[in-house]
């Protein structure tokens, strides 16, 4: 059966009613809440594959590696739902002892992960702090998720609440949470189809399980994949560990700072990486950074930013034949100096193939349009050698409320056909993008449209200072007038200022030095 209509709003109305009642903060009620929700799908899933071994009972009795061959977490019988499910409001006696219902949760999670390995230390432990009557609402409410519906809607419910935990966080860029809108457009451009995928900057696994939809859709098992991931935060990376497991993904994901940090052997490359690092990141350890130069091969930007050591870090981490997809913050297309540097050397490498500016308002935290990279390693043995396809889709957008904007599945598909035809391969028409296609494609084939698209060569980027601003290149419709929003590019102009203000007291620091050297020679 299908999912009921809007069922993962009206699930997450109830969850969000019931937080007030907590007095914790949005990102402390998450784990405990999507806990919940991956018990309910293992639940689940332990009770279709039990069904499925009674068929033919195994003459041993059955073991926990019934479960594990096929990815379905083993439940003892007291971390199963419906036991807890039945739990008295009083609690309920256990080995002679007196147990509230937070307490037999939190036993059940210890329960879980002790009989899982690929579980352990990622599930909530803490629920004895919590009303037993908010815990109660949520065990019902949860309960009501049918266990016969089509699909991934375990996936959904868990995306949709991540989405909705995102919303109502302060925290920034990609450390928490990227639209799966965004996620689906930069997959979709990479296409993972299979090889060795990295995210070295985690957060809770969106790109992971995108990578592994889009396989699904095109037909293809999404073992092929495997999937390696770097999150600072301890409690964001048992969110990912989670995810992956409510997906039903291995995945070797861990704790660490990609700054310094190299566990997965550099050296072997990855075929796919892709990205929503923190923006303008300062308070790197510039010292420690210049002494790797295997790590950041282009040189250390003079500003206080990282944006760049980011970009090489994805860069250096490909093999010969690998591709890039991240987002970035729109100054960094423009940036001078130290940071213009690098990103010449890229282009003239011939290693970026894809810049995309998007809309401003598609991020939960971050107004500001952001722009997409895709860098491209095996491109120099093509006809694009010497030339970087821009995409201007900041017209494209579905506007959901006042304050927040999306990509339709149309538009993702729309955008990544683009970059199709520009690769020399044919559209895809899966998501209904035939229409948008014909209009701006009438003969099928790739050609530049003003306002939208422009394939620039290296010279032509060279003559614009080596930037990247799709701007520069794609101008504008004719007959069109440009949508002009003021606090936007205020906001724009403002982060560009900020940047230039801080290479500039870089460079006042310098003369000072120098001159004060002078003096004292």
């Amino acid at each position: 059966m299908p999912l009921p209509a809007d069922f993962e709003r009206t699930l997450w109305s109830t969850a969000d009613t019931l937080w007030a009642n907590t007095g914790l903060k949005p990102s402390e009620y998450a784990e405990p809440v999507l806990s919940l929700v991956f018990l309910r799908f293992a639940d689940v899933r332990f009770a279709q594959r039990t069904a499925e071994i009674m068929k033919k009972p195994p003459r041993m009795g059955v073991k926990p590696s019934h479960y594990h061959e096929v990815r379905v977490p083993f439940l003892p019988e007291r971390a199963r739902y419906d036991w807890l499910l039945q739990v008295p409001a009083g609690g309920a006696v256990v080995d002679g002892k007196k147990r509230t219902l937070g307490e037999l949760l939190d036993a059940a999670m210890v329960d879980i992960e002790a009989a899982n390995e690929s579980l352990r230390g990622i599930l909530y432990r803490g629920y004895a702090k919590f009303p037993i009557a908010t815990l109660n609402d949520l065990l019902k409410r949860f309960s009501e998720i049918p266990d016969d519906v089509e699909g991934d809607v375990f996936g959904r419910i868990y995306e949709y609440f991540l989405g909705e935990f995102a919303k109502r966080s302060l925290e920034k860029g990609g450390e928490f949470y990227t639209p799966v809108s965004v996620v689906r457009l930069i997959v979709d451009i990479l296409q993972p189809y299979k090889g060795r995928v990295l995210d070295p900057a985690c957060g809770s696994g969106g790109m992971f399980v995108q990578s592994a939809r889009f396989v699904s859709e095109h037909g293809k098992p999404d073992s092929a994949l495997s999937v390696h991931g770097i999150e600072k935060a301890e409690q964001t990376l048992r969110l990912c560990r989670l995810n992956l497991a409510i997906h039903g993904l291995p995945g070797n994901v861990v704790v660490g700072n990609s700054y310094y940090d190299d566990p997965f052997k550099q050296a072997e490359g990855f075929q796919f990486v892709m990205a929503n690092p923190p923006f303008n990141q300062s308070g790197f350890d510039r010292e420690r950074c210049e002494k790797n130069r295997k790590r950041y091969p282009l040189g250390v930007p003079s500003t206080n930013n990282a944006n760049f050591l980011w970009i090489q870090l994805f860069y250096t981490y490909l093999a010969k034949d690998g591709r890039a997809g991240f987002v970035m913050a729109n100054s960094a297309s423009d940036a001078r100096g130290s940071e213009a540097a690098i990103r010449q050397k890229l282009v003239e490498e011939g290693v970026v193939d894809v810049m995309v500016t998007l809309s401003g308002n598609l991020f939960y935290t971050v107004t500001l349009p952001v722009t997409l990279w895709f860098l491209d390693k095996g491109k120099a043995a093509t006809k694009r050698a010497d030339t970087v396809l821009f995409i201007d889709a900041r017209g494209v957008f579905r506007q959901v409320d006042r304050a927040h904007r999306e990509l339709t599945a149309e538009q993702v598909e729309y955008l990544a056909n683009i970059v199709r035809l520009y690769r020399g391969e044919a559209a895809e028409n899966l998501k209904g993008s035939g229409g948008l296609m014909a209009a701006s494609f009438p003969k099928g084939k790739y050609a530049d449209v003003a306002g939208l698209c422009k394939v620039a060569t290296r010279k032509e980027i060279a003559a614009q200072g080596w930037s990247l601003n799709a701007g520069r290149y794609v101008g504008v419709a004719a007959g069109k007038v440009e949508d002009f929003d003021f606090k936007e590019r205020l906001e724009e102009l403002n982060e560009q200022l900020e940047g230039l203000n801080v290479e500039a007291r870089g460079l006042e620091a310098k003369i000072a030095a120098n001159v004060a050297a002078l003096l004292e020679a």
